[in-house]
C-alpha cells in the first residue's frame, strides 16, 4: 500500500510538472563520516554546488522520513540528511559512554557540517530536528538562507495535554518513568504520532510506525531515548531565546504542520506568525498527523515553490 501510494504521488507530480522524470534517476547516495569519533550515517542526493538542503529529523525516526522527498528537489538542490546519535544508521554507544543531551546532540551535527564543509544551506527541521536545529543556529553561529519547520515547537502554546505526564517525568524521573514509557515509546505512542486524531486512520499505512518500533526496541534505545527525552525540557527553557532570534533575524520561514498532531498543537504552528508575521513566513496546515511520511503531500505541495525563492 505505502509504495502504491508514493507512486500515485510521483505519477501525479510528474504530470504537474513539480518533478520531472530524470529526478527518478538522480541516486540517493548512503555514505558515514566519522565525526567526534562517531560513526554517523547520511544520506545524500542532488549535485554539489548547488544549493544545499540540510535535513533534520524528528523522533524516533532517522533521514529516512525524508526519502520520498529526495525526488522531488534532487534535481535542484544538493540534498543532505544525517541520522543523529543514537538515531538510524549512526552509532548508538550507551548512555554510559556517551552523553544524550540536545546540547551534545547538536555539537555532533555541527561538526559533521564542519566536515563536509557546508558554509551556506537552508535548513529543513522536523519534531526534534527543531530544537537541534535552533542550537545550530543560537549557539553554533549557524546562519540558513531559510528554514522550513515541520511539527517543531517553539512555544509553549504548542504542547499539547500528552506533555502533562512528560512533564511530570522531568519534575520525578523515578516516579514517572514507567508513565513515561507508555506515553511516548509503547507501540500505542508510536502508532498515535502516525495517526493522530485522524477520522480516517485505515488510510495511513502501519508500516511507519511498525518501523519506528522495531527501532526503539532496539538494545540499549530505552535508555537512550529516555535520557534525550529527560533532558526536551530544556528546549522548553531555549524557547525565548529562540523566539527572540526569530524576531530579530526574520528569516525566510515555512511552517508546515500536521493538524491531527495530539502532541504538537496547531497553535505552536499560529504561534511563529507572532515572531516570524507574514511576509517572512507562511504556513500550511493538512489533514495528517506528526508524522513527516503521512505528511508528503504537503510537503510536495509547498517545499519545492518556497525553495525556489530562496536559491
Amino acid at each position: 500500500m505505502k509504495q502504491r501510494l508514493f507512486s500515485t504521488i510521483l505519477v501525479a507530480l510528474l504530470f504537474s510538472g513539480i518533478v520531472n522524470a530524470q529526478n527518478m534517476d538522480i541516486p540517493v547516495l548512503y555514505k558515514t563520516i566519522q565525526v567526534s569519533g562517531l560513526n554517523i550515517f547520511y544520506r545524500e542526493a542532488g549535485t554539489p554546488g548547488k544549493p544545499v538542503l540540510l535535513l533534520l529529523h524528528g523522533f524516533p525516526s532517522s533521514s529516512k522520513m525524508f526519502e520520498k522527498l529526495f525526488p522531488l528537489l534532487s534535481d535542484r538542490y544538493h540534498l543532505i540528511a544525517p541520522d543523529y546519535p543514537g538515531f538510524g544508521y549512526s552509532d548508538a554507544p550507551p548512555p554510559s559512554r556517551f552523553a544524550y543531551t540536545f546540547d551534545h546532540i547538536a555539537d555532533i551535527v555541527d561538526s559533521f557540517i564542519k566536515a563536509l564543509n557546508l558554509t551556506s544551506y537552508s535548513m529543513y527541521v522536523q519534531d526534534y530536528g527543531g530544537p537541534v536545529g535552533f542550537r545550530l543556529i543560537t549557539k553554533h553561529n549557524a546562519k540558513p538562507t531559510s528554514l522550513i519547520i515541520q511539527n517543531a515547537v517553539s512555544h509553549e502554546a504548542g504542547l499539547g495535554p500528552l506533555w502533562e505526564t512528560r512533564r511530570a517525568f522531568w519534575k520525578d524521573r523515578a516516579a514517572h518513568e514507567e508513565q513515561l514509557k507508555k506515553n511516548f515509546t509503547s507501540l500505542e505512542a508510536t502508532r498515535q504520532r502516525h495517526v493522530g486524531t485522524n477520522p480516517h486512520p485505515e488510510r495511513i499505512d502501519p508500516d511507519g510506525w511498525m518501523d519506528e518500533y522495531a527501532f526503539l526496541t532496539r538494545p540499549v534505545q530505552a535508555a537512550i531515548q529516555t535520557d534525550l527525552f529527560y533532558d526536551y525540557q530544556t528546549n522548553l527553557a531555549s524557547y525565548p531565546v529562540w523566539q527572540q532570534w526569530l524576531k530579530a533575524n526574520q528569516p525566510r520561514l515555512l511552517v508546515l504542520w500536521g493538524k491531527y498532531d495530539p502532541s504538537f498543537m496547531v497553535a505552536g504552528a499560529e504561534a511563529y506568525k507572532k515572531t516570524s508575521p507574514p511576509p517572512a513566513s507562511s504556513s500550511w496546515t493538512p489533514d495528517t498527523s506528526h508524522s513527516t511520511r503521512s505528511r508528503l503531500r504537503s510537503a510536495t505541495r509547498s517545499a519545492p515553490s518556497f525553495l525556489q525563492t530562496t536559491k
